[in-house]
């Protein structure tokens, strides 16, 4: 499958911005880990989140393992930080269906990492062997110990912290494929 069948199947689901990238540029660190450790309420409370995911090596060998990545930036301001996770779900709905259009046209390895927490389900069980779709559920860049700031920037990307939830959140999806 060429960039151009890809690129239909990305705007077919209606995701414009987007960079076909090397997966060698991905940069994988060990402190993303430990923010996720001393840092993230959901450490240990997602199935798709640390410790529930590979260890750093782990991740970094998985990234080694491909060849080329795409880059899905999304924007998104809400007014209530609620509203993130209804928008967060849906959007990891879509892209888990690009996953899968990509999967079925020949791209036997594509894997999706989703742009923020699974949130499949609105209650998490909080271990894979009890996940309750385990066929979707997905982890996001962070808890694959993926330096998304470093990683998106290199692109020419925007990423900020931000200081309040009603900010424009730039969000970053990486669909791996070969």
């Amino acid at each position: 499958m060429n960039q151009n069948d890809l690129e239909e199947i990305f705007h077919k689901h209606n995701f414009s911005d987007y960079k076909f990238i090397n997966a060698s540029d991905i940069i994988v660190a060990e402190w993303v880990r430990m923010r996720c450790m001393f840092g993230c309420g959901s450490y240990g409370k997602s199935g798709c989140c640390p410790p529930n995911v590979p260890e750093v090596g782990e991740c970094r060998e998985f990234f080694v393992s491909y060849k080329t990545a795409v880059i899905f930036h999304l924007t998104k301001q809400v007014e209530k930080p609620e509203d993130r996770i209804s928008w967060s779900r849906e959007t990891n709905r879509e892209l888990l269906r690009v996953e899968r259009e990509v999967f079925l046209n020949g791209n036997y390895k594509a894997f999706l990492l989703f742009m923020d927490e699974c949130r499949l389900c609105s209650k998490c069980t909080g271990s894979r062997v009890e996940c309750r779709n385990p066929m979707q559920a997905r982890p996001s860049p962070e808890s694959f110990s993926v330096d998304v700031f470093a990683t998106v920037r290199k692109q020419g990307y925007r990423i900020d912290v931000l200081s309040d939830y009603k900010q424009c959140m730039n969000r970053y999806a990486f669909l791996m494929i070969e």
